[in-house]
């Protein structure tokens, strides 16, 4: 919800939960009291979910897609049964969740509640609290104060049943090192490639191959309907750009909110970083600090040798080949130790002492300070003005969404009425088709049913002001149609007949290859123009993950070993496996600890996955999945 939460990892957290919860809960008691015994589209332990939260919570899910894949995104991908029971799962262990809250009496206090509000970056103003920069943000995502504090406090009550399942997390230090070991392994392999191209000399299709495919696969030979469009589009951008703001009320809304409009100090510092976990062991967290501790000893005898020494020594990709330098940056863009530090430095040059923070040990120099400063009236007034108009057309787009649908169904033989009333252009598209791959907005299933339906294909009238999401309608009237049509098959047969040999040829290969394969297996003499031999991770990023899975699953208990894998639609590649290492691991390696971390997260997942196992047992819960389609029907 809010970029500036993205460095502390507990608010994080929260508000990854939060935004997945379909409305406002106040208290976990309450929200399981208010649940309602009636029929809904599941109950768990005899309290429902009912369809509109379930609705509410799609609908919610798909604005994030929309939000997340932009243009890209496609309705129809919200509207499968897999999506809709997922949505539904996850507000029955949301469900479960709440219940076992209750059951354990946790809950948070006001002042719980109050600290973790203070805490969160957004709502500060050079470092501290601010009420008025609290309620603008709030207002800006469209939110009350009691409905955010409401959905805050549910989910640190959940955070805490969560954080218990967390902490039962045990890594024996032993997997860890056989994980290392199994991941960073490399083995030194050459390969040769079978291409079906150098099979297509053999390959004989019968005379009838193309025809017999053609009547088979007729489906794939027919061209879709299509149409061209005219359409107008009601949008809250549309509606700001018909309006003005009176430089007066821009200065009023600048004069009244000064602390919005405020710059707080910002600082450019250098850091040598030495990678170690907090998690990791008390061996590998004293070896970085006495690494780092050794640095500044050298630093404080040559100050000017603080960017070589970064680029040798820091483990920050990021900054190391700049010299450890990381820009300008304001409070909270850092996490809170290196925070703390770096703008605890009184001068430009000064360096900082060792500073432990979640990502290991930082030499801090600071090398620049830009002080606090409030922007001049000229360098915002665009953006108040802005501001200003779009909640103004948000209001008067609420306003107008009933009289732009009743103009374009009452008069739906031209969009011309409408356009004029509410001074809107009328646009035009080229061909589309129905196949749901029609650029935006007509990438709308809605849209494009009513677009194809008989009322507007044959009658010719307006669709219905569809809403397409993002404060958006659209309505469309038909100006071309072409009906579906077969391709003849004298025009498909060319293009049939390569596809068919080029199957038959991917065949051969396939087959020599395995033939291949199988005397290489045997310890028989096989000709073949083996490449050079280069080491291969499991991380590769150059092969596919086939070839990958191959050559790492193929036993090497006697070298040279082979694998052999199919390329679809290519031929057949074989691999010979000369060399396998296998690293030790080193109580230091950074590697390590990383490798310690996403286990702890394999393993947490697996608890918490029994643990909600053990819920619906213990609660018992029962999805309405005849409910669910029939709605999806409706």
């Amino acid at each position: 919800m809010f970029d500036a939460v993205r460095n502390n990892k507990k608010v994080v957290q929260v508000f990854l939960v939060m935004i997945t919860l379909p409305f406002a809960f106040f208290g976990v008691e309450s929200y399981v009291k208010n649940a309602g015994n009636s029929d809904g589209v599941a109950t768990v332990g005899g309290t429902a979910i009912q369809m509109g939260e379930f609705q509410q919570a799609l609908r919610e899910q798909q604005e994030r897609m929309r939000g997340a894949l932009g243009a890209s995104f496609n309705p129809a991908m919200m509207d499968t049964p897999e999506t809709r029971r997922a949505v539904l799962e996850n507000l029955v262990n949301q469900r479960l969740l709440a219940l076992d809250a209750q059951k354990m009496r946790l809950s948070v206090s006001d002042a719980s509640l109050r600290d973790t509000i203070a805490a969160i970056p957004a709502f500060q103003e050079n470092g501290h609290f601010s009420l008025p920069r609290y309620e603008a943000v709030l207002k800006a995502q469209g939110m009350t104060q009691a409905v955010f504090e409401g959905r805050l406090r549910h989910d640190l009550a959940l955070q805490q049943v969560l954080g218990a399942v967390a902490e039962g997390v045990l890594v024996p230090q032993s997997s860890v090192d056989q994980v290392y070991s199994v991941q960073l392994e490399e083995r030194t392999v050459s390969e040769v490639r079978l291409p079906a191209a150098q099979f297509a000399a053999g390959v004989k299709l019968a005379e009838d191959a193309a025809r017999k495919f053609y009547d088979t696969e007729r489906k794939r030979f027919e061209m879709p309907a299509q149409l061209k469009a005219e359409y107008v589009v009601l949008s809250k951008d549309a509606v700001a750009n018909q309006l003005s703001v009176a430089d007066a009320d821009v200065r009023k809304e600048y004069d009244a909110h000064p602390e919005r409009f405020s710059q707080g100090e910002e600082r450019r510092a250098s850091h040598i970083l030495i990678q170690a976990d907090k998690g990791a062991g008390d061996a590998a967290l004293k070896a970085a600090r006495e690494k780092a501790e050794a640095l500044l000893k050298q630093l404080t005898a040559k100050p000017d040798d603080f960017a070589r020494l970064a680029r040798e020594n820091s483990q920050d990709p990021g900054s190391a080949e700049k010299g450890g330098d990381l820009g300008f940056f304001a409070r909270g863009a850092m996490v809170k130790e290196f925070e703390e530090a770096a703008f605890g430095l009184k001068n430009e040059g000064e360096t900082s002492g060792v500073v432990q923070s979640d990502f290991g040990f930082h030499i801090i120099r600071l090398t620049g300070v830009k002080a606090s400063k409030s922007r001049p009236f000229d360098e915002v007034k665009g953006e108040i003005a802005a501001e200003l108009k779009r909640n103004e057309a948000a209001k008067k787009f609420a306003e107008l969404v009933e009289s732009f649908t009743n103009t374009v169904y009452e008069q739906a033989d031209s969009l011309k009425p409408a356009a004029e009333k509410f001074k809107l252009a009328v646009q035009a598209t080229d061909w589309i088709a129905g196949d749901g791959k029609a650029p935006a907005p007509f990438n709308n299933e809605k849209l494009i049913g009513e677009l194809f339906s008989d009322e507007a294909l044959k009658n010719k009238r307006n669709t219905s002001a569809v809403d397409v999401g993002n404060g958006t309608l659209v309505a469309a009237r038909v100006l071309e149609h072409k009906p579906a049509a077969l391709r003849p098959f004298e025009e498909v047969k060319p293009v049939i007949e390569k596809a068919l040999g080029n199957e038959e040829a991917v065949k051969l290969a396939e087959q020599d290859g395995e033939g291949k394969l199988a005397k290489l297996a045997k310890g028989e003499a096989v000709d073949l123009a083996w490449s050079p031999a280069r080491a291969i991770a499991r991380s590769e990023q150059g092969l596919p993950p086939e070839v990958l899975r191959a050559i790492f699953r193929a036993s090497t208990e006697k070298l040279p070993a082979y694998a052999g894998v199919k390329v679809p639609g290519a031929g057949y590649a074989l691999y010979r496996i000369e060399k396998v290492n296998r690293p030790v691991a080193k109580a230091d390696d950074p590697r390590r600890a990383a490798i310690k971390q996403q286990y702890a997260r394999v393993l947490a997942e697996q608890d918490f996955g029994a643990y909600i196992a053990a819920l619906r047992k213990r609660h018992d819960v029962k999805v309405n999945y005849a409910l669910l389609d029939e709605q999806k029907d409706k």
